[in-house]
């Protein structure tokens, strides 16, 4: 043997002789010959039944003598982080609603009008684009081309159906001849008898409610829902959003609204998009024409924020609703989820799954004796239209 053998074989027999239950190697690593670390068995672990103190599971030692924690499944881990988000999503989603609420303008009493008719079938919205120029300062009024008027009238009126035929937005000029029921002066208190005049002079004089009534006295359609923006609203509105995107087929140039535009696919912002809805001296039928106009533009609007792109962006979407809500006024019984419901039917309208359309007409320049040129309705056409909103049927007037 070499040196190193009979070095240690007179070492193991000068040493004490060791206990028998321990093992050659066990031995020798008790007597220094190997050091503990390199003792390739396991140290004797505690008594079986897991966890701490037990064999597997948690506390199960290790060979470095150092318990192991537990390993989470991937699935698990999944599940945690899932949890999380739909815990985090329902907090967002919990606030977001209770914020929007707030913003909410809930100023018309619609049930105080007693003369309404009957409840239809399916839902009824007005919706009411007003000249009110609340919110502007001079400077913006100018800028805007709004004129400084007193007052408030009705730039815009649509009747949104919608039902299980679909969605229908029927427009009603504002110079619409038509009997305006009997109301009590807002200003006189003074009670005023049924009489004949344009369709907007029944706001003038009796604001949303006489409307309202004005409306359903003549088409016989009972209104669910209001809703009403005026000229700042519509401007915030178009901005928060970043504009929207019009096709023209011909260039538009009114100098009484500020319309300037060329023909093609353009981009518009607030202060355009206010241009572009109220010009009509450029159109062969006027309002008639802008009209038209207003239908597409709302429908296009609606389709743009209602796009991905604005709905899963927060820092988008929240001024859009801010801007939205916050110069909208409704009656006092509309929820969000009725203010939803109106803007995806609207957004349909775009998508091609309604119809877009106007009162029929039999004369766009009717002669009055107290009111000048006048709307005057295709009567014959338009109760048939009428039944069958009313009736929630398909919409066979076009």
């Amino acid at each position: 043997m070499n040196g190193w053998s009979d070095d240690t074989e007179q070492r193991r027999q000068s040493e004490p002789p060791l206990p028998p239950e321990l093992s050659p190697r066990r031995a020798a690593a008790a007597a220094g010959g190997i050091p503990p670390q390199q003792s390739r068995r396991p140290q004797p672990g505690p008594p079986p039944g897991g966890g701490p103190g037990g064999t597997g599971g948690y506390g199960t030692p290790t060979p470095g003598g150092q318990s192991r924690r537990p390993r989470w499944s991937t699935r698990r881990k999944i599940g945690y982080t899932a949890l999380g988000l739909v815990v985090v999503l329902l907090a967002v989603s919990v606030s977001t609603y209770f914020w929007a609420d707030s913003k909410v303008r809930r100023e018309v009493d619609l049930g105080k009008i007693t003369d309404a008719p009957p409840k239809g079938e399916g839902t009824n919205y007005l919706i009411v684009g007003s000249d009110s120029r609340e919110g502007l300062t001079a400077a913006e009024e100018k800028a805007l081309h709004t004129g400084a008027d007193s007052g408030q009238r009705t730039d815009s009126m649509m009747i949104l159906h919608t039902g299980k035929n679909g969605t229908t937005m029927m427009s009603l000029p504002r110079d619409s001849y038509v009997t305006i029921p009997s109301f009590v002066g807002q200003e006189t208190h003074k009670t005023y008898a049924a009489s004949t005049h344009k369709l907007n002079r029944s706001y003038a004089d009796g604001g949303p409610d006489l409307l309202v009534r004005t409306i359903e006295y003549n088409t016989g359609i009972h209104i669910d829902h209001y809703a009403e923006i005026g000229f700042a609203g519509f401007v915030n509105l178009v901005d928060a959003l970043g504009g929207v995107n019009i096709c023209l087929d011909k260039p538009l140039h009114d100098k009484a609204s500020g319309a300037d535009f060329d023909a093609g696919c353009q981009e518009l912002n607030g202060k355009q998009s206010l241009a572009y809805v109220r010009q009509r001296h450029q159109l062969a039928d006027q309002d008639l024409g802008r009209m038209r106009n207003q239908q597409k533009f709302l429908s296009t609007l609606a389709h743009q924020a209602a796009s991905p792109s604005t709905v899963l962006d927060p820092f988008k979407l929240y001024p859009v609703i801010g801007s939205g809500l916050d110069t909208l006024v409704v009656d006092k019984n509309m929820s969000l989820l009725d203010l939803t419901h109106m803007f995806w039917a609207m957004k349909g309208v775009t998508g091609g799954s309604g119809k877009q359309l106007t009162v029929p007409i039999a004369n766009a320049n009717y002669y009055t004796p107290n009111d000048g040129d006048a709307v005057k309705w295709d009567m014959t056409k338009a109760n048939t239209l009428f039944n069958e909103l009313k009736h929630d049927q398909k919409v066979t007037v076009s």
